[in-house]
């Protein structure tokens, strides 16, 4: 039964690729401003969930509402607009624009979102692209053009270009792959800021990371929702150590 609190509520969602069934009767909620993690072993399904939510793919069974909204019905466009916003593994950026006009951009995308300064800045459109930069850490990069940035920094743009769109609910998939230990712990700051504002739903396989903005986590196997809980709580699982994370905990992963 879909809980009035959720936010996003997926009921018995399936569907299969050439006769596998990649993700089988999943039920996922998640509240409003909550920061869900998903994990679980490769295969499991996890990035085909971020696929079915955005509109990507569609199932072949079952229900996914935004609120009171049903999003199996809509396009992937639409659904965007609805407030779903996607990060891929792979950042799509506008290289050869700086960071401002990146910025720009996105905010052309979507009418008003400055009129309440984003809800976090000011009553101008400048100050909102300044404080937007500064959210998410790049400040300092406003004038640079993005392909200047690095690896950690063109993710932060690319979650900037998403809050800038007034993206609700943002799907993000292995956002720290490829980052420096550094950029992953200033990952880890920016998430913590963003869950309360957004409804973040996380796919990682890095583990630290996964402990250190963690409070709920669904873990998933053969497509199906194995186990929710706090860190804790999963580590504990014994279905989940013997599914995936053997006997060392999360860390150990």
């Amino acid at each position: 039964m879909r809980a009035a609190s959720n936010h996003l509520q997926l009921s018995d969602i399936s569907v299969s690729f050439s006769g596998f069934r990649a993700v089988d009767g999943l039920n996922l909620g998640v509240a409003r401003g909550e920061l869900r993690c998903l994990i679980g072993p490769n295969g499991a399904g996890k990035t085909t969930c971020l696929d079915l939510i955005c509109g990507k793919t569609k199932p072949s069974a079952g229900s996914i509402r935004l609120d009171t909204r049903e999003l199996t019905t809509l396009e992937e466009h639409q659904i965007a607009r609805a407030g779903v916003g996607r990060k891929f593994q792979v950042p799509s950026v506008f290289r050869e624009l700086t960071v401002r006009e990146n910025l720009e951009v996105a905010h052309c995308k979507s009418v008003g979102v400055f009129a309440n300064a984003l809800r976090f800045g000011r009553s101008t459109e400048t100050d909102g692209l300044e404080k937007l930069a500064e959210l998410v850490g790049i400040e300092d990069r406003l004038g640079q053009p993005a392909a200047y940035l690095s690896h950690g920094e063109t993710q932060w743009l690319e979650i900037a270009l998403l809050i800038a769109q007034n993206s609700e609910l943002i799907l993000m998939d292995e956002p720290t792959a490829g980052m420096t230990a550094q950029e992953t712990r200033k990952t880890a700051e920016l998430f913590l800021r963003l869950k309360g504002r957004h409804t973040l739903i996380v796919v990682e396989h890095d583990m630290g990371f996964i402990r250190e903005i963690g409070d709920v986590i669904s873990v998933m196997h053969q497509g199906r929702m194995l186990a929710e809980g706090t860190v804790h709580e999963i580590e504990a699982d014994p279905e989940v150590q013997r599914a995936y994370l053997g006997s060392g905990g999360i860390s150990h992963a």
